[in-house]
């Protein structure tokens, strides 16, 4: 569906590439994780995935880059936008500001594409029940926390039903509970849609749970592929700086340990 290959990527007015010779090739109904430190290029990475770059970034480009088979940069963001939907990091960058409430946020995009009246309902509804936020309906989208904000930018993009979905950090403002219903939601569409999604997060404990593979950049540049057990154990995560999951980190303490545990009190100094 989506594919690179040996892409690169430079942001106008740089010398240093975001991305550097990038190949991954992504299909329908993958449900895909990116992990890497800050600034290892993972929002850019959301953004080629998604044709805004090069379109909406512009910059300069090498390599190939394509769209179920089409050039990305053939293409416009008209043309995607019923395809390949994004969730920015922070959600103000996604909120129109145009509308007065929750509902009438969602509907924005949906007003855009035309559709029927009873059909953009019946989305609204669906897309406020999968993120667990019917409550803010008729509320603005202004007088709700940063967490609550998040879930609206989703929700207005999963109404529009794109076949792909890329999320950058989706949950950063998000509690356990708003994650947890985040990363299920997605979950569903996948298993029952057959919608891509891909999600950079650095949350890996979730991503070791729900995602078919993991991709890790470091420096602009692919280093890792693979399951995530496959990816999240291996000690390059942590040259890379993506740390372990609190599960691989509290088996690596109890490994390092001359004697094992044999009371609570003792594994509770141990994984100290």
């Amino acid at each position: 569906m989506i594919e690179l290959k040996k892409f690169s990527y430079w942001y106008p007015g740089t010398e240093q590439s975001a991305l550097d010779r990038v190949s991954l090739s992504i299909a329908e109904g993958e449900f895909i994780g990116i992990v890497g430190a800050n600034g290892a290029g993972k929002s850019t990475l959301c953004y080629a995935l998604s044709g805004f770059v090069p379109h909406f970034y512009n910059g300069e480009t090498e390599g190939q880059h394509t769209f179920n088979g089409q050039d990305m940069a053939s293409l416009d963001l008209g043309q995607l936008a019923g395809q390949v939907g994004l969730v920015f990091q922070n959600p103000f960058n996604q909120i129109s500001g145009a509308r007065f409430t929750v509902r009438e946020e969602i509907a924005f995009g949906l007003e855009n594409l035309g559709l029927p009246q009873n059909e953009m309902r019946a989305r609204i509804d669906e897309a406020l029940e999968l993120v667990n936020i019917q409550d803010l309906a008729e509320r603005s989208p202004f007088s709700v926390s940063g967490g609550q904000q998040q879930r609206i930018a989703i929700a207005s993009i999963l109404a529009m039903q794109p076949r792909v979905l890329v999320l950058d950090e989706p949950t950063s403002q998000l509690d356990p509970d708003g994650t947890r219903d985040v990363f299920t939601a997605l979950s569903k569409l996948v298993s029952t849609r057959k919608i891509t999604v891909i999600l950079a997060e650095h949350k890996l404990e979730w991503l070791a749970t729900f995602c078919d593979r993991v991709v890790a950049l470091g420096g602009g540049k692919l280093r890792a592929e693979g399951s995530p057990q496959a990816v999240l154990s291996s000690e390059q995560m942590l040259r890379l700086g993506v740390g372990r999951t609190q599960y691989s980190e509290a088996a690596a303490r109890l490994l390092r340990t001359k004697q094992l545990p044999v009371t609570l009190e003792q594994a509770r100094k141990a994984l100290k």
